[in-house]
């Protein structure tokens, strides 16, 4: 009897697999954190900030009990930073809801902020070796190319049933753990997007993309939509050494974060800082324009320098002076840490 997609994915996770990675444990707070880390980040750049995020919140109880600046500045540079802002809330909802032990359910998991059923079902994978399919972008892909499925993987009608043949596949619960780490790895190593490698794939024999040389068409891509252009003025407005540094609202492009004071054009930003901040300043000459691109916009930022020449008025609550290096140990953006990093900064 021929083997089953899930025998054949297991025999070569236990040989190719990936089984060094630093969450591969069954504590559920550390698998929950690095499933939401590696949401829209590649493993390279998460481990890293998976440890120092450990180093400073060994737990769970002690995420929930740090304050929103020191979640922040352990996140800045990740990006997608309503992510740490969930993740901050969901360690807080676990304490309250449910007497600070992780959930170990699919249902209870998804109940936190910030997790969907994929990232749900995959916790309780690796934890508690619940049978829960995953779908990632990987896994969909895999799926995609494995059955012959046309069709945006987008739609409800594709993943509804993408769904259904991912939980029709499931093993045993006893390889849960390594069945959801395989077709992860699957996806990321072999059954790439451009290249995949199907001479190696365990799953050749009966791909259907495969069969039919469609391994480029399936899954089928996504409309390409025009990236928007946008433009902004940060204010580098110095004082005896130190930035003036605006914490941004908790939604939004880099909530919660802190960062330099922006207006729309330099022609209203004496003015505007005044009114803003309390403070007369005089700006200084214009340095190059910097380039930071988002999943869905470009923005192009024109860093300005000024300098205090009088305090007109209260400063602000949201507001605070820093010297460089306090900044950089901050919760800032990367677009920020790229200009304090300049050497004309």
């Amino acid at each position: 009897m021929p083997a089953t997609f899930a025998e054949r994915l297991l025999a070569w996770h236990a040989t190719h697999g990936r089984h060094d990675l630093p969450w591969q444990v069954s504590d559920p707070y550390r698998v929950w954190l690095s499933e939401i880390m590696l949401q829209q980040t590649q493993v390279t750049t998460v481990i890293g900030y998976y440890q120092r995020f450990l180093e400073r919140c060994p737990t769970v109880a002690d995420l929930a009990a740090a304050s929103h600046d020191d979640v922040m500045a352990l996140w800045a540079g990740l990006g997608y930073y309503t992510r740490a802002r969930n993740l901050h809330a969901a360690a807080k909802k676990v304490m309250a809801d449910f007497g600070g032990v992780f959930p170990r359910t699919p249902e209870d998991i998804c109940s936190l902020p910030g997790v969907g059923r994929s990232t749900a079902a995959a916790i309780a994978a690796f934890s508690y070796q619940t049978r829960a399919a995953i779908l990632d972008g990987n896994v969909k892909r895999v799926l995609a190319r494995w059955a012959g499925i046309d069709g945006n993987v987008a739609s409800k009608a594709i993943e509804t049933r993408m769904w259904a043949l991912a939980e029709f596949l499931l093993p045993a619960a006893a390889d849960m753990p390594a069945y959801t780490q395989g077709i992860m790895d699957l996806g990321a190593t072999l059954c790439t997007p451009k290249k995949p490698a199907c001479l190696t794939c365990p799953l050749n024999e009966d791909c259907v993309a495969r069969r039919e040389g469609r391994q480029l068409e399936l899954p089928a891509p996504k409309p390409k939509k025009k990236i928007p252009e946008r433009q902004t003025v940060m204010l580098l407005v110095s004082d005896h050494g130190r930035l003036l540094l605006e914490q941004r609202p908790p939604t939004g492009i880099w909530g919660g974060l802190w960062c330099l004071p922006e207006t729309s054009t330099t022609l209203a930003a004496e003015q505007d800082f005044q009114s803003r901040f309390g403070l007369q300043i005089e700006l200084e000459p214009s340095l190059p324009e910097l380039v930071h691109v988002f999943t869905h916009f470009r923005l192009t930022i024109t860093p300005q320098p000024a300098r205090v020449l009088a305090t007109t008025g209260v400063q602000a609550s949201n507001t605070r002076w820093f010297t460089r290096e306090e900044a950089l140990a901050a919760g800032i953006p990367t677009a920020l840490r790229k200009l304090l990093l300049l050497p004309s900064i």
